[in-house]
């Protein structure tokens, strides 16, 4: 039995792709008694024998699936935020980051539009960047008037499932066309009432990019913790997660408790306190959620 990779799943079909050929496939009924829903990025084994139309009867282990946007197997998460229209917002990147982080995606920082900043501005994101790095991450920057600099991401795509992430507006769907000029993606303009994009791409579907495949997808369209507990939040943040055995307790979570190393390192600056303050935020809003039944 032939096996794939699901590339598209649109009007209840999944594309897989085998060798060089696309299949069109539905899933057999059997998965949804047994509550198994294909996603975009699932390796899966089909059967062809109809000509028309193949059918999926088996989806192989996932390494980690998101489900807003509905994808598996990620190998790394390009998120685009951009320094003007809508403005920078650290603590926007910073849900993202964790979003990524409890899922064990790779994150890449892509910040857009610098291009539209004034020096005390570029100065202030200069400075973010540098933050960002010594933290670990990659942190690459790029304008909207010059598309030449996007050659520098091609590195990241290769032979990689990468997906694209960041707020309506920043500059996702012009950044695939920009890298891929064949897909001619839709983009809409910025409403300037809202400060914010519309969503254009209203399905998931995996293209080809610089060796690697991009999810074409509206990016999350949920920043919401309801699937991270307060035990992961801290292991999240890699530089809290360097400090955490230095803490007295074990099980510190970093708040109120004493002799705490990441506290302790916030004071010093060795810890951005602008991450920490993001951090105790996200810690108060995952502890007073409503449970889910």
């Amino acid at each position: 039995m032939p096996e794939g990779k699901i590339m598209k799943a649109l009007s209840g079909f999944y594309y897989v792709k085998s060798g060089q050929d696309i299949y069109q496939c539905r899933g057999r009924g059997l998965f949804r008694k047994q509550k198994i829903s294909p996603l975009v990025g699932d390796e899966v084994q089909f059967d062809i024998s109809n000509p028309n139309e193949g059918y999926i009867f088996e989806v192989k282990e996932r390494k980690n699936e998101l489900r807003r946007p509905p994808i598996a197997n990620i190998d790394q998460a390009i998120i685009v935020v951009s320094a003007k229209e809508p403005d920078f917002s650290s603590l926007l990147l910073d849900r993202f980051l964790l979003l990524v982080e409890a899922n064990q995606i790779e994150p890449v920082i892509f910040i857009s539009k610098v291009d539209m900043l004034s020096a005390d501005e570029l100065a202030k994101i200069n400075s973010y960047q540098e933050i960002y790095r010594s933290i670990g991450y990659q942190v690459e920057v790029s304008s909207t008037k010059d598309g030449s600099d996007l050659q520098q991401l091609m590195p990241y795509f290769s032979n990689n499932i990468s997906v694209i992430a960041g707020q309506s507006g920043v500059g996702k769907s012009s950044l695939l066309n920009k890298l891929n000029p064949q897909l001619d993606i839709e983009t809409n303009e910025i409403s300037s009432s809202l400060n914010r994009g519309k969503h254009t791409t209203r399905h998931v579907e995996l293209v080809e990019i610089a060796a690697g495949l991009v999810a074409d997808t509206p990016g999350f369209s949920s920043l919401e913790f309801d699937q991270i507990d307060l035990e992961t939040l801290p292991v999240c943040f890699p530089e809290m997660r360097r400090l955490q055995n230095d803490c007295k307790f074990r099980g510190c979570m970093h708040i109120n408790e004493p002799k705490c190393a990441i506290k302790a390192a916030v004071e010093k600056e060795e810890i951005a306190p602008f991450r920490y303050k993001h951090y105790v935020s996200f810690y108060d809003e995952i502890h007073t959620r409503k449970p889910r039944y």
